[in-house]
């Protein structure tokens, strides 16, 4: 008996079309027809449900890890399936009786009802975030709804028709289908073909006027056919084409770390109707900053439920895309563990700085801090990076023998080393440094007070979570709270730590760089300061950055904002629009982010050589126009000051990301010899 099988899906939609108007039924197998799915192999699916149970037994104080449940799962279910087999010419499970038996040679008398569903119910959200529906078999069966068909869902399978109408009603054509079936309910499958009488007998149907579509040749093809229905077999090429790239890479993955992040991406990828056309941003946002962001909340995430850390405080505006992606991808992928809670803290350096200074006065350290930026140059700049009032000052730099214009800075005309050495002469004067602490005080008790309010002082250690890259937030708002006995250990994980001044790591404060680290030599992560800029721009919050802390005449405080309706307001929010679709692609790819590595079941450490990667290729040896369309149009930095520096110093180093389009595109070796300069300082830090 020949088989019509067809080699595309056009080929057999086709075909079926010209079948349609002779027959009143059409039934659809459902996996690898009406859905495909991500993965290659259905069966990995179990994996994250047996991590998720063991996470829930050992809640419970039992010893059970991912691999002791598997077993224990694919034991059970192969009996089942001998026990079937003695009865019916199938041998097939059922997901409830196997899974209910699982639970409770786990759990004992905890296997109740609820824990099942509560399992079922993973695994179902599981399965669906590894499901895609085949949009031009949707579109037909559009049509064929249309004209009056009776169209139902057939499939061979473990789990109950209950649970795959929560997959078709999650692939959205629910209300295209008049009936689901599955032989995990009668334990009759289309393998026997058993299922084609049920069927006949139960929805009342005539073979002669019924087609059935589905991939597998047997059951699908041979068994419809020997009960005299019209047949069609899909032997989609491009399919499993698919299958076998995403297969290769799982298994180069196992031995290969590599692999594993280019697996990761390969599962991420949109499908079917998903891949629409999208602005070069989005698909920036979601391949490359996506992933990249997801393994650092994730290893947070790791990180902070391995040492007891009972919330996360995501810091400054680049923390809100932070929690964000945290919110989306985090809760799906450690479903079974109890998870920190997370807060968005309201700071900035500018915030901070002052807030800083209310009871340690102002350091000799915090003070270098503000002529790290080139434009700032006097005690003016002083005093707009710490919140100061200059004028009380005056009589302080009269006895120091400099004002509040006399260049601090040696990148400016006029510096004289003199200066400096009185500028730092007046750091260590106790009338100057009560003055400071005078006028910063309010700003640190309103800070106080919003901290109390939101529950920071009530943990013993939080993560604090922010882009980097010189910690200098942290350092500011653990000096700012230092003085109160139940300060929390701040633990900082930074999404990048180039670490330009010592950070003052103590037993109570301490930061690393997840993504990179200067303290860990990693080149090829290294590449992220091609254009730290970009990582703080396409991770910006929405709301306007944070000018400082105001304790109100009532006691009570208040977060005080930067205006918006000036002209570096309206560069920035210009800036905004133009990433709007990278950020909406980093944000959509959280939930794919979380499924894709619940199911492999890796972590950071295992993308990174994937992440190094991309690093490189995207930021050292990008594309022009790669270059031209992601980099920034605007950067706003408040603790930058606007002073021209001298001649001699205002060349800025070579940067590939502030080249012109013309050297881009005309500079010989241009990438290669950046690269080979950056690889230099490195060496050389």
């Amino acid at each position: 008996m020949k088989i019509p099988k067809y080699y595309s899906l056009p080929a057999l939609i086709r075909e079926g079309k010209k079948i349609a108007p002779t027959v009143g039924t059409v039934t659809f197998d459902l996996f690898d027809t009406l859905l495909i799915r991500r993965i290659h192999d259905p069966d990995l699916v179990k994996l994250p449900v047996a991590r998720f149970v063991a996470d829930l037994a050992r809640a419970e104080g039992l010893n059970w890890n991912q691999q002791q449940v598997q077993d224990l799962r694919d034991d059970i279910e192969k009996r089942h399936r001998r026990e079937t087999g003695q009865k019916f010419d199938d041998h097939e499970a059922c997901y409830p009786y196997y899974m209910q038996e699982m639970l409770t040679k786990i759990f004992s008398d905890v296997a109740d009802e609820a824990l099942f569903d509560k399992v079922a119910d993973y695994e179902v959200a599981m399965e669906n975030s590894m499901l895609v529906p085949r949009g031009e078999l949707v579109d037909w069966l559009k049509e064929l709804k249309g004209q009056s068909k009776n169209i139902l869902v057939v499939s061979d399978i473990y789990l109950p028709a209950r649970y795959l109408e929560r997959f078709v009603e999650h692939a959205g054509f629910l209300d295209l289908v008049d009936g689901v079936i599955s032989s995990a309910d009668t334990f009759l499958a289309k393998a026997s073909g058993k299922a084609f009488p049920l069927l006949q007998k139960k929805y009342n149907l005539d073979p002669a006027r019924w087609l059935h579509v589905g991939d597998n040749p047997v059951s699908d093809g041979l068994r419809p056919l020997e009960f005299g229905i019209k047949a069609l077999v899909l032997h989609d090429s491009s399919e499993k084409r698919r299958k076998s790239v995403i297969r290769r890479l799982v298994n180069y993955s196992d031995g290969r770390p590599f692999w594993r992040g280019r697996a990761l991406q390969q599962l991420m990828l949109p499908l079917e109707y998903e891949n629409k056309e999208r602005d070069d941003l989005y698909v920036e946002g979601y391949s490359f900053l996506g992933p990249m962001i997801g393994a650092f909340v994730q290893y947070i995430a790791e990180r902070c439920m391995n040492e007891n850390i009972g919330k996360v405080f995501f810091l400054s505006r680049e923390g809100w895309t932070f929690k964000r992606y945290w919110e989306e991808s985090i809760p799906h992928l450690f479903p079974g563990r109890q998870l920190p809670a997370t807060e968005y803290l309201y700071v900035s350096r500018m915030a901070l700085a002052g807030a800083s200074c209310a009871y340690q006065g102002l350091t000799r350290k915090n003070a270098e801090i503000v002529f790290l930026p080139s434009g700032n140059s006097d005690f003016l700049d002083v005093c707009r990076v710490f919140s100061l009032d200059p004028e009380p000052f005056q009589p302080h730099l009269a006895r120091f023998g400099i004002s509040a214009t006399t260049v601090l800075s040696h990148l400016h005309d006029g510096y004289l080393q003199k200066n400096r050495i009185h500028f730092t002469e007046m750091l260590d004067d106790e009338e100057f440094q009560a003055e400071v602490r005078r006028q910063t005080r309010p700003a640190n008790d309103a800070l106080m007070l919003y901290l109390v309010e939101i529950g920071f002082f009530a943990q013993q250690d939080v993560a604090l979570v922010d882009i980097g890259w010189r910690g200098t937030i942290q350092r500011f708002f653990h000096e700012a709270i230092a003085h109160r006995d139940d300060a929390p250990k701040c633990h900082g994980m930074l999404f990048g730590a180039t670490r330009g001044i010592p950070f003052p790591t103590t037993p109570e404060n301490a930061i690393e760089g997840v993504i990179y680290d200067k303290h860990r030599f990693d080149f090829a992560a290294s590449s992220i300061l091609y254009a730290r800029d970009l990582f703080e721009e396409a991770c910006r919050a929405p709301h306007p950055t944070l000018n400082g802390y105001r304790l109100k005449d009532d006691g009570e405080y208040e977060l005080i904002f930067r205006h918006t309706d000036d002209e570096i307001g309206r560069a920035e929010k210009e800036q905004d629009k133009n990433y709007a679709p990278l950020q909406q692609g980093v944000f959509d790819s959280a939930e794919r982010y979380s499924a894709a590595s619940a199911l492999l079941g890796y972590s950071l450490s295992d993308y990174r050589p994937w992440i190094n990667y991309l690093l490189v290729s995207k930021l050292a040896f990008s594309k022009t126009r790669e270059i031209l369309n992601i980099r920034h149009k605007h950067h706003l930095d408040d603790f930058h000051g606007a002073k021209k520096v001298a001649k001699a110093h205002a060349k800025l180093p070579a940067s590939l990301w502030r080249k012109s389009a013309i050297a881009l595109y005309c500079s010989p070796f241009l990438r290669l010899r950046l690269f080979l300069r950056h690889m230099k300082d490195r060496l050389n830090e």
